[in-house]
């Protein structure tokens, strides 16, 4: 089999398949790193912002000029892929941040990947957040129009990523993940348990007998699909959303991890149109008063938290196949590894 075709984890006569993960420092780049650092199939790096004491890693800030140079002396190692997972993944920053960090970022990997003798698959990490309108939205295409507005800067520059992307000149595929969670997340489970902690998580008020809906990815089955990525057949040049394919209810399933981990479950009951309202006003008095840091409420974690959010994942399992770990298993695994960090 050629290296193309060769699924990593099997021998393949042409040698391992080399892979180059950005934002290897970070939540998902990290955890995929991980997972290929011990496949024999598989010859990884990992590059990202902060300095790691580890001889896969090497420090890039792809926001800068020049990055693309600073890839390039990675040499001799040239990938035959490339997963571009750093992003700037925060809910609230500067327009001129995002841009860097997920735009410009973007356009420096690719100048890289056309700038070696022979284009790697380029696989990109981007969200799902990039269809979110402030409404309920059931079973979301993946060729589903952009909105007319972004939820937030964060989504806005994804798309704009996508489409740097798109314009690749080598085999390139983009999925988009929807809530990823599990051992290792920094950014979405560390906001809910302090606020929940404090005992300021809100319940949101649901439409009558239809409770809030949400499709969640765990992140060993979002690096299983990115692994899988790598060299399946039939994904180049397909924009994919990646769930676990079952969605639930997300007010009780995010009560069932917080109470498991020993924290409070929300009581506090809002509703979400009154969140929203409100979300919006204090967004734009922080902006007038350019306050530093994130504001105490966005619209985008109104958005994701009070509205149902599910895809039609047929696409992902067609191609790629069925998760590589349950939602539920994923819950409790995640639940386990939050009582072990507390004791």
């Amino acid at each position: 089999m050629t290296r193309e075709t060769t699924p990593p984890g099997e021998a393949a006569a042409a040698g391992p398949i080399r892979v180059l993960v950005t934002g290897a420092s970070g939540f998902v780049g990290g955890a995929l790193v991980e997972r290929l650092r011990h496949d024999p199939a598989v010859d990884v790096r990992g590059t990202g912002r902060r300095a790691l004491d580890d001889e896969l890693y090497h420090s890039v800030d792809l926001s800068l000029p020049g990055a693309e140079e600073q890839l390039a002396a990675l040499a001799p190692f040239t990938p035959d892929v490339v997963v571009h997972a750093a992003a700037r993944s925060a809910p609230w920053g500067t327009a001129a941040e995002f841009t860097a960090e997920n735009v410009g970022a973007t356009r420096a990997v690719v100048r890289y990947a056309e700038g070696l003798a022979r284009a790697p698959r380029l696989v990109f990490v981007s969200t799902a957040s990039v269809l979110y309108q402030a409404r309920d939205q059931l079973l979301l295409r993946d060729d589903a129009p952009l909105p007319p507005r972004f939820v937030n800067r964060y989504a806005a520059t994804k798309a704009e990523a996508e489409e740097v992307v798109r314009g690749y000149r080598g085999e390139w595929v983009v999925l988009r993940p929807r809530a990823v969670f599990g051992p290792g997340d920094t950014t979405l489970y560390p906001r809910l348990a302090a606020l929940a902690e404090r005992g300021r998580l809100p319940r949101f008020r649901e439409p009558r007998a239809r409770p809030v809906l949400s499709d969640l990815v765990y992140i060993d089955s979002l690096v299983e699909y990115l692994v899988r990525s790598l060299t399946a057949d039939g994904v180049p040049g397909r924009t994919i959303a990646v769930t676990n394919a079952h969605p639930v209810p997300l007010q009780a399933t995010l009560a069932r991890i917080l109470t498991g981990a020993g924290l409070p479950a929300p009581t506090r009951t809002v509703s979400r149109r009154v969140a929203l309202a409100a979300a919006t006003a204090v967004e734009a008095a922080w902006r007038v008063l350019r306050r530093r840091g994130e504001p105490p409420i966005t619209r985008y974690s109104i958005i994701v938290s009070a509205f149902s959010k599910t895809f039609d994942v047929s696409p992902c399992l067609a191609l790629l196949g069925e998760p590589a770990v349950t939602l539920d298993e994923g819950i409790e695994r995640f639940i386990a590894s939050v009582k072990g960090e507390q004791g």
